[in-house]
């Protein structure tokens, strides 16, 4: 995830970062320029069309889409950055429901090698739902001759929480850990497996195909139409002002696509493998033996 100072005006304007749309879109945007360039042309040189051509009139259809394409495209931002913004939510949860977990554990919790087998286990399931969020690889897991089995056919965050909660069950028959105190450490136990699919939902239900596909028409055929009826009132200064328009349409669509799903590896992708290193240093923290 990119950090950086949202009062440094200078930076934002004239730094082009690997994650900007301008990189992304710089090939397409030559490409617009140059057809701009040809219809101008074609019009103004070759033609020779007059104001009184019906083709200026086309720049009428333009006003008329302008607030179209502009709802079209702010319901589209706001629904990926929900996506997003749930995303962190979702993970924000996780951290406190660890850190509930673990203070409760380590209040009822005597046995030292209880506490340093949990210590181990419990932020071990959101390491592993970050991996298996991203489509990371998530093999074997040791920890002072404990080893972890990770069935790489089977739902990996599952497994984990079978094991912590077969670990919390053991510790009721065992007697260290009271029917009262099983009831109270189930909600943060229950919570884990509620995060994951929140998670998982977000991740495997993208915005549906057609929406999608209509609105990366809609904005090509609007910039492409664009200097027909523009070539007349500003000759070949249409060519910047396509560009300019069409940057501005494009990267609206490309930040979309990109917040849209937030457990990838993308730039601006939620930081899950440092959220998860966070939980293990303060679940390690309360945990101390």
């Amino acid at each position: 995830m990119v950090k950086y100072n949202p009062k440094d005006w200078i930076t934002f304007i004239f730094r082009f970062h690997k994650a900007d749309t301008f990189r992304q879109l710089f090939p397409m945007m030559i490409f617009i320029g140059l057809y701009s360039g040809a219809i101008c042309y074609l019009e103004v040189e070759y033609w020779k069309l007059l104001d009184t051509s019906h083709v200026k009139n086309i720049s009428i259809m333009h006003g008329m889409l302008g607030f179209v394409i502009s709802l079209l495209l702010a319901y589209r931002t706001n629904t990926a950055y929900d996506r997003w913004w749930e995303g962190r939510k979702l993970w924000g949860s996780l951290v406190n429901n660890s850190r509930n977990l673990a203070i409760k554990l380590s209040a009822i919790l005597k046995d030292e090698h209880d506490k340093k087998y949990l210590r181990f286990l419990i932020p071990t399931y959101a390491s592993i739902l970050s991996k298996h969020l991203s489509n990371e690889e998530v093999g074997q897991i040791l920890f002072e001759n404990v080893e972890l089995q990770i069935n790489l056919q089977k739902h990996k965050p599952n497994q984990v929480a079978q094991v912590l909660f077969q670990k919390i069950n053991d510790l009721h028959q065992a007697g260290k850990i009271s029917g009262e105190q099983l009831i109270i450490l189930n909600a943060e136990l229950q919570s884990f497996t509620e995060v994951c699919g929140a998670c998982e939902r977000i991740k495997n239900t993208p915005i549906p195909y057609s929406y999608s596909a209509f609105i990366k028409k809609f904005i090509f055929f609007y910039v492409m139409t664009l200097p027909f009826g523009y070539v007349f009132n500003l000759g070949y200064y249409v060519i910047p002002v396509v560009v300019f328009i069409f940057y501005v349409l494009a990267s609206l669509e490309l930040i979309a696509e990109e917040i849209e799903d937030p457990f990838g590896n993308d730039e601006n992708d939620l930081p899950t493998a440092k959220i998860a290193e966070n939980i293990k240093r303060h679940v390690e923290e309360i945990l101390l033996v």
